[in-house]
């Protein structure tokens, strides 16, 4: 019988896969995701006009998505223009890609 490695829920690729996770347990940031990806500049904009969202909520699922390292935003004069961030979403596909890899191997 093979014995099985322990692992910790404290390691840090663990914490860092359930924190992306969390940022994209939510259809309003997976939209504002894909809002973002089909802009070619980044979205100064007002997202309430492109999603049925209070600007409170927006403002809550924008906060999780940058905190997540998912999106980036800069602040222009009185406004905030939100971009994906390169990084966080090569992170987003190496760890999405790792996790699913891992559980195919093991798979039946």
């Amino acid at each position: 019988m093979t014995e099985t490695p322990s692992l910790q829920l404290d390691d840090r690729s663990i914490k860092r896969s359930a924190e992306i996770a969390k940022a994209l347990g939510h259809p309003a940031r997976i939209a504002i995701l894909k809002l973002l990806a089909q802009r070619s500049t980044c979205f100064c904009g007002d997202i309430t006009e492109v999603l049925p969202l209070a600007q409170s909520t927006v403002s809550q699922h924008l906060k999780a998505l940058k905190s997540a390292g998912l999106i980036k935003g800069d602040v222009e004069g009185v406004r905030t223009c939100y971009c994906l961030n390169p990084d966080g979403i090569k992170e987003l596909e190496s760890t999405l890609s790792e996790l699913s890899s891992e559980l195919i191997k093991k798979c039946c």
